[in-house]
């Protein structure tokens, strides 16, 4: 291999340059060490100029302002070609933008709720879900006399696949799980889960707020296969963006899922 086809190093003093508040110093005067990016990234600083930017130059109301200073909101209204491109999506149109509740399940729960859900169907989950992806369907499943039900795991933190192939016989309305779990670091097959969900007749959600910042999530190969399109959801703030905001990406959006609530 020559020298100019060897890989790039990564300079970790570099890296931290990108972002101010690791110049700072912890109480003990030692430079500050974060480890909580699984909650919360930090925000470079393209990111926070971008933000003060916004704030203290043409702050004002998108699609509606009179002023020229709306037509500066372009780069805004462009984001949904960053998230597909980010995750893979054919489409901008697939990408969907909106605040974040609950990393954006709680408009999807109000959906199957109000004009999909029946009494007495079933929800599958998994035993290692965020609680995001999980409040939402015990109150929806409460409402509507519902069923929950839950894919163990083994002593190793793997789903018990065996398990997930018997309760999908209940024929549940929904099948919702995550794809790299924030408290075992599991990567799930979320390809093969989402084709036996879609065969067993159930919409799928992918919760993707931990893979789409530490993996290449490529939505169109996760689909592939499936007869139905999985929606994938995920949080801005996991991906060194501001808080404030979850995407959702599906192909069928329009059918299965509300474009905005």
């Amino acid at each position: 291999m020559t020298d100019s086809a060897a890989p790039t190093r990564l300079d970790p003093q570099t890296l931290r340059a990108d972002f101010p508040i690791l110049a700072t110093v912890n109480r003990f005067g030692k430079p500050l060490v974060y480890l909580d990016s699984a909650a919360t990234s930090l925000k470079p600083r393209p990111v926070i100029d971008a933000v003060n930017a916004y704030n203290s130059e043409y702050s004002s109301n998108i699609h509606r302002a009179s002023t020229n200073r709306g037509a500066r909101h372009g780069p805004v209204r462009g984001r949904p070609c960053s998230v597909a491109k980010l995750i893979n999506a054919s489409d901008a149109s697939e990408i969907r933008l909106r605040p974040q509740r609950h990393r954006g399940h709680q408009p999807r729960r109000q959906l199957v709720g109000s004009a999909q859900y029946r009494a007495g169907r079933s929800i599958v989950l998994t035993e290692m879900e965020h609680h995001a992806n999980l409040v939402p369907w015990q109150l929806l499943v409460q409402e509507k006399d519902g069923d929950l039900e839950f894919v163990p795991i083994t002593d190793d933190g793997i789903l018990r696949l065996d398990v997930y192939e018997a309760l999908l016989h209940l024929h549940p309305k929904l099948v919702a799980f995550t794809h790299v779990s924030n408290m075992l670091g599991t990567i799930n097959p979320v390809r093969e889960l989402a084709e036996m969900a879609h065969k067993a007749g159930a919409l799928v959600l992918i919760d993707g707020a931990q893979a789409v910042p530490h993996l290449p999530v490529d939505v169109q190969a996760i689909a592939r296969t499936s007869t139905s399109s999985p929606a994938t959801r995920c949080s801005a703030q996991r991906v060194r963006a501001p808080f404030g905001l979850a995407a959702s990406c599906s192909r069928r959006c329009r059918r299965s899922w509300p474009a905005a609530t």
